[in-house]
């Protein structure tokens, strides 16, 4: 036998090390070649770890959560293959072969002493003995209801109640727990409280006036471990709250020309994809930008420098199962709405299936971010640290707005309007200059034909 030691492979420039989202193994499983082992998880991506060999696990590196240099034993694997020196190199640079057949847990199952052996602590008999308990448990009968009345369970005396340990399977005792019933009082004729016991005690609790209280909808506390992308968001976005001043402005827009243009180019789009609000929008922001440099930007506010981008690499904050990520949109300035709508659609799949790319999540310059039909009266989005802006549109609703007759009155129509969010660095962005771009940015929105002009 050998023990094949897969070190953690270098799996991303200036990456020193890698968190360990989660195993797909455990101690004692065998696996074979190419099998995902691992999930881990750099500054950039997530990246699947694989096996180099088939055999037995007998040693992991850490608990999800834990963080594993680059180049230091992630999984030890058992293999049938005999070398006949004390070492070998495999041909994969992140692979060393040993024949120490001797298995060593990097880290013990939780709740289990390494130096303590199942077998040597009962004699056989003693085990027997157990295992004929436990099925004598699980196979009791139950007991069936007689008219003369439950009689008081082993150890119980009126006005004491049960002095040992009462004896009920976990179906029973989930039960009473749901009924709100103390097994305590509940008397049984046999040395166990079951569900005839608990039928009997509701019947007599009845019969004197009583009703059993309704069952709980509560559930028990679910204590979860923040690791891996839900751990990263955390981090991120503390750290932007806590070094960025955020300052946000709201306006409403009225998007009726813009929703029936939309409904137009849906119309008549052949084999082009089905535009959304998204794309149209984010069309609008790009031919905004240009006229406000300082919204476009990233602040390293270590070197106490802002560089103010020509191109404009769109952030969205996409939602998935494993949270927020956020895919960059580049060189949004140069796509017209349809292939746009073809990014989005790509990146946002990208992301929610965990196939995108480390270049794909980094180097936005600005961030837009839509909860879609959810979308709320309004949102204060956290900026996408180290850019400067973030946008959000917000649910579309019908209201009726005022508007000149022509003749010196009013009149009365419907409209679709729309409020939209940015929120700001205020180190690199003055309010002023916040509210002059949404002014420029809504004037495109209300006035669409404007988005194809030249």
């Amino acid at each position: 036998m050998a023990r094949f030691s897969f070190r953690l492979p270098d799996i991303g420039e200036g990456i020193s090390e890698a968190e360990i989202v989660a195993w797909h193994v455990a101690i004692g499983d065998r696996v074979e070649e190419d099998a995902r082992i691992a999930d881990m998880m750099t500054d950039k991506a997530t990246v699947e770890m694989e096996s180099p060999v088939a055999g037995i696990v007998i040693e992991l590196a850490g608990e999800p959560g834990a963080s594993i240099p680059i180049g230091s034993t992630l999984v030890v694997i058992e293999t049938e293959a005999e070398t006949e020196s004390d070492t070998v190199v495999a041909e994969n640079p992140g692979v060393e072969v040993a024949t120490d057949a001797t298995p060593a847990c990097l880290t013990p199952p939780e709740g289990e002493d390494a130096s303590s052996s199942p077998s040597s602590d009962r004699t056989p008999a003693e085990a027997g003995a157990q295992l004929g308990d436990a099925r004598e448990e699980s196979a009791a009968p139950a007991t069936k209801d007689t008219d003369a009345g439950p009689r008081p369970s082993p150890g119980y005396e009126k006005g004491q109640g049960h002095k040992h340990p009462i004896l009920a399977s976990p179906a029973v005792r989930a039960r009473a727990r749901d009924l709100g019933i103390d097994l305590a009082q509940v008397r049984t004729e046999s040395d166990r409280v079951r569900h005839s016991d608990l039928d009997a005690h509701l019947r007599y609790g009845q019969s004197q006036g009583y009703h059993a209280p309704h069952a709980s909808r509560a559930r028990d506390d679910e204590p979860i471990k923040v690791i891996g992308m839900r751990r990263r968001i955390a981090d991120n976005m503390a750290a932007s709250k806590r070094h960025i001043p955020h300052f946000t402005y709201v306006e409403e827009v009225e998007v009726t020309a813009l929703e029936a243009m939309r409904a137009d180019l849906n119309a008549n789009r052949g084999d082009r994809p089905k535009l959304t609000l998204l794309p149209l929008f984010i069309a609008a922001l790009c031919r905004t930008l240009p006229d406000f440099p300082m919204l476009n930007a990233r602040y390293d506010d270590e070197a106490g420098v802002v560089t103010r981008h020509g191109r404009v690499h769109m952030g969205m904050a996409t939602q998935t199962d494993a949270g927020l990520m956020v895919p960059v949109l580049r060189d949004a300035q140069d796509r017209n709405v349809w292939q746009l709508a073809a990014e989005i659609t790509r990146l946002a799949e990208a992301a929610r299936t965990g196939k995108a790319r480390s270049e794909e999540l980094s180097g936005g310059t600005i961030t837009v971010t839509s909860l879609g039909p959810l979308g709320g009266i309004a949102t204060t989005p956290v900026i996408n640290r180290p850019e400067v802006a973030i946008v959000g549109p917000n649910r579309i609703v019908e209201r009726p707005v005022f508007v000149d007759d022509g003749r010196g009155g009013d009149m009365i129509r419907r409209a679709k309007l729309m409020n939209v969010s940015i929120s700001c660095d205020h180190r690199v962005v003055d309010g002023w200059d916040a509210a002059s771009f949404v002014q420029a940015l809504k004037k495109l929105l209300e006035t669409p034909v404007l988005l194809f002009a030249d």
